[in-house]
């Protein structure tokens, strides 16, 4: 299988290509026109001025599949207007430039799995969200609901299109939970606010085994990548200080966290709550290879991922 990775760079797109290599599949990376070091076969884009490389595409010929995992990091800064902006232009503008891909390459592309989150159903408190749940109300869920409107064109087109919304992805190569090793490590990881706020966590390993399953089966349409066991941001707290054979009784009170990030940020990021399941995934056959946040820290902390 010839697939395309967009995002190649980041944690995901990273864990992603090493699987689809490691079974024998071809990946073919795009990537910025400045990229120093590129591999190929390899594509050139530059979303943000509309740019593809046409002799890339010539080149490629087909691509059986596209993963499109390219976008602004959303907890890497605060969110500025300009930062925001960003965070939407990235996702919409790369997403978009996916159907003039399409049409260039000599013989199209089979089948596109464009990422999402599962910040489409915004903060819902403990209210049970599967993929048939309505979208939410906020920034992210506005984001999520544009960033996957924009693959309208491809579906247009009769391109298979899913959206995968990912949960918070646990690795201790990168994301949230690689910032936290250190405070935890010295005993000092805590709650965020209350700690009753429900998270939908997905170890990396899953994370790519559900997008391989999602190019390998064509499954369409909006597809939640999360354990099947969300869990309490308080339970998740114990179960990382637990892990790594410490205490947490701390607490970062609300007030804290909007004042470093800002009341948006931390409303959305950290204290929204999302009790979200993967019923799709569960109906086709796949079969998690963590259950939950626990078997999920416990076998990446022993093995140090």
């Amino acid at each position: 299988m010839r697939v395309g990775i967009t995002g190649s760079s980041g944690l995901i797109g990273r864990a992603l290509s090493a699987s689809l290599l490691k079974r024998g599949d071809t990946v073919v990376v795009f990537v910025r026109p400045t990229t120093a070091q590129r591999s190929d076969p390899c594509v050139r884009w530059d979303p943000s001025s509309a740019y593809v490389d046409e002799t890339d595409l010539r080149a490629v010929g087909r691509l059986d599949a596209i993963v499109h995992l390219a976008g602004a990091g959303i907890g890497d800064r605060r969110w500025s207007s300009n930062r925001k902006s960003l965070i939407v232009a990235s996702r919409v503008e790369s997403t978009s430039l996916l159907e003039h891909v399409e049409r260039s390459l000599p013989d199209g592309v089979g089948f596109v799995a464009s990422a999402s989150a599962v910040g489409w159903y915004g903060d819902r408190r403990d209210e049970q969200l599967d993929e048939t749940s309505a979208r939410g109300d906020g920034f992210l869920a506005d984001v999520c609901h544009e960033w996957e409107g924009a693959t309208g064109p491809l579906e247009s087109r009769g391109v298979p299109v899913a959206h995968f919304r990912s949960g918070i992805v646990l690795s201790t190569y990168g994301g949230a939970l690689k910032k936290q090793l250190p405070l935890f490590r010295f005993g000092l990881g805590g709650t965020f606010g209350s700690g009753h706020q429900w998270m939908s966590p997905i170890s990396l390993v899953d994370e790519v085994r559900a997008i391989l399953w999602i190019i390998d089966h064509q499954l369409t349409g909006p597809i939640n990548l999360v354990a099947p066991t969300p869990i309490t941001n308080r339970d998740f707290t114990h179960s990382l200080a637990s892990a790594l054979s410490r205490r947490a009784f701390l607490a970062i009170p609300t007030f804290a966290l909007r004042a470093v990030l800002g009341r948006e940020m931390a409303n959305e990021l950290l204290l929204a709550s999302q009790r979200v399941t993967p019923q799709q995934l569960l109906s086709s056959g796949f079969v998690f290879e963590h259950l939950d946040a626990q078997s999920a820290l416990r076998a990446m902390l022993s093995s140090r991922d």
